[in-house]
């Protein structure tokens, strides 16, 4: 929905901007002094919601593999935050405006906004599918959002960081960006065999365009953004992107395109004041992880600004990692706790491109291997440093391997009919005592006090670095070592129950820690999984994570048939 500049007011006191924020108390602002009101107090930040964010995602082509990527991620760290007993709040959506979606719509023979319509739907689709629990989908053309992006434009314009003025260099339609001098390269087109100039960092073609527009005073944020890097050591993850970025803003910042002439740009937001002008995408864009939290209007004590963590891709370093700081300086806001830029996904070592017939469809993988599964190996194969390689068969061997033979196998083990997982834990908390030979208890103790002792803190410490894969691997090795437990002491084998009761419980407690941990990887096996062994819906916290914690599992655990990992083939109701 566009709004002439004239009409922008209205969309304040709309029916749609009362509900997004119903009308309160809240004292007018002076757009100068708004400058403060997003910088909280340590207090306030460290009562206020964790606040993850994904990029918004562009409607112009279909999701693909890493969108999804992306968006598993930090679904997983709002669970793991929820899980520690930490409200938090997730934001995803679509970006709809710019020259690119213009174009596309063109293309399609549909006017831009039934256009992105579409496009928008796919993606919340496609994260509903996945299982993402948002607090948002936003869209760019939200109404609210609208107001926000005016709201920082007037706040900039009115600091002096805006002026207008003639600009010429290389333009990526695709990427919808200027590039400068440095950043380009010659390059083979290979369809035609032709030499053409593309972007060194995201290899789409460029072409040479001079316009007048608006730009936003970027150079003169370089030495407060080395300022800022310099005293945030741990600010963009991994590092070695963060050193890239470090010299990139020491050579020096051009001052930034920020708006497009409307003849050639008709798809956004028009710049207020200026209707000749519309807004630049990625300013427009970037506004959206304000809108989500009430900006300007919500008071600073209030709001979940800022972001704890924004996870992107590395193609996108340069737009949150200087463009989006940069806007956040300059009008007075706080920047985000951390940024996560993450690798891409190949096949066979190759880019994923349409034209090679390689780009994965994540609708159809995720109905082919169930969500689930895609979501574990996600996490355990994709890349934060070097990019993860897509592949069938590792999906379906870590399926065999990890959750079949592992951690499915070990709630059949942990559930023979055999023994009673409720016994064990009874057996525990009346403390029973039983003589052991030297053999039993050395592997009893090796279980419980090594294995199991410090099982939560080591997983949270991977989770704290953002250590996905190893996170995992902590999980699976406490799996791995319970198996071999198991098969040392033959418990099946002991003759006195009250004997394989006791030596159960370590085991169960394992597989109970386990599945509560893997909570926000799998929420829907380990939903299942809890409910096999009887864990109230009570207990899969934070607290109870840990050996001796929970008294009241197990009653009906053993000897049940039902399989959380069921063999090949799988069959859609397994899923």
């Amino acid at each position: 929905m566009l709004l002439p500049h004239s009409s922008r007011s209205a969309v304040f006191h709309s029916p749609v901007w009362r509900r997004v924020f119903p009308r309160r108390a809240v004292t007018p602002i002076r757009i100068l002094t708004t400058t403060r009101r997003y910088q909280s107090s340590d207090a306030s930040s460290d009562k206020k919601p964790y606040y993850i964010t994904t990029p918004i995602y562009y409607v112009n082509a279909a999701p693909h593999i890493g969108h999804l990527y992306t968006t598993v991620l930090a679904d997983v760290v709002k669970r793991w935050q929820e899980l520690k007993g930490k409200e938090a709040r997730l934001l995803t959506g679509t970006d709809e405006y710019g020259l690119k979606i213009q174009q596309a719509a063109t293309i399609a023979g549909v006017n831009p906004k039934t256009f992105c319509d579409t496009g928008a739907e796919t993606f919340k689709k496609l994260a509903d599918t996945a299982n993402i629990s948002y607090d948002r989908f936003i869209r760019t053309t939200d109404p609210d959002h609208q107001a926000a992006v005016e709201h920082v434009w007037r706040v900039l314009r009115e600091a002096g960081y805006i002026s207008l003025k003639k600009h010429s260099g290389w333009y990526s339609i695709s990427d919808e960006a200027f590039y400068p001098e440095t950043g380009i390269e010659k390059t083979i087109h290979p369809p035609t065999g032709q030499e053409i100039l593309v972007s060194k960092e995201t290899g789409k073609t460029v072409e040479w365009m001079s316009e007048e527009n608006y730009h936003f005073n970027l150079s003169s944020m370089g030495p407060k953004l080395l300022e800022f890097y310099d005293k945030n050591l741990n600010w963009l993850l991994p590092s070695q992107r963060y050193d890239m970025l470090k010299a990139e803003v020491s050579r020096g910042l051009e001052d930034l395109s920020i708006s497009r002439p409307r003849e050639r740009l008709e798809w956004g937001i028009p710049v207020p004041g200026d209707p000749s002008q519309t807004i630049y995408v990625w300013l427009d864009a970037l506004i959206n992880y304000l809108t989500f939290t009430g900006y300007p209007y919500t008071p600073a004590d209030q709001t979940v600004w800022p972001a704890n963590l924004q996870i992107i891709g590395k193609d996108i370093i340069r737009f949150h990692c200087i463009y989006w700081p940069a806007f956040l300086l300059a009008i007075g806001a706080e920047l985000p706790k951390q940024i996560l830029s993450h690798a891409h996904w190949t096949m066979s070592k190759k880019k994923m491109s349409k034209s090679d017939g390689n780009v994965v469809d994540p609708f159809h993988a995720i109905k082919r291997w169930g969500v689930d599964t895609m979501r574990f190996y996600l996490c355990i194969d994709g890349g934060i440093i070097k990019d993860g390689d897509y592949s069938n068969q590792e999906i379906e061997d870590k399926y065999k391997k990890y959750l079949g033979s592992q951690i499915g196998s070990l709630l059949t083990r942990v559930c023979s009919a055999k023994y009673s997982v409720s016994d064990a834990v009874k057996c525990e908390q009346e403390g029973r005592k039983v003589e052991l030979n030297e053999k039993m208890s050395q592997l009893y103790n090796k279980l419980r006090y090594e294995t199991l002792d410090g099982f939560r803190s080591r997983v949270d410490g991977r989770m704290e670095v953002m250590d996905f894969p190893n996170a995992i691997r902590e999980i699976l090795d406490v799996v791995s070592e319970t198996h071999k437990y198991i098969h040392a002491t033959q418990l099946w084998d002991a003759e006195q129950e009250a004997i394989r009761s006791y030596m159960l419980y370590p085991a169960a407690e394992a597989l109970r820690i386990s599945g509560i941990l893997l909570q926000p990887f799998m929420p829907g096996k380990m939903e299942k999984l809890l409910n096999l062994l009887n864990v109230d819906a009570k207990n899969r916290t934070w607290e109870r994570a840990v050996l001796g914690a929970d008294f009241e599992y197990g009653v009906g655990a053993s000897g049940t048939k039902a399989q959380v990992f069921p063999r090949f083939p799988i069959k859609e109701e397994d899923m």
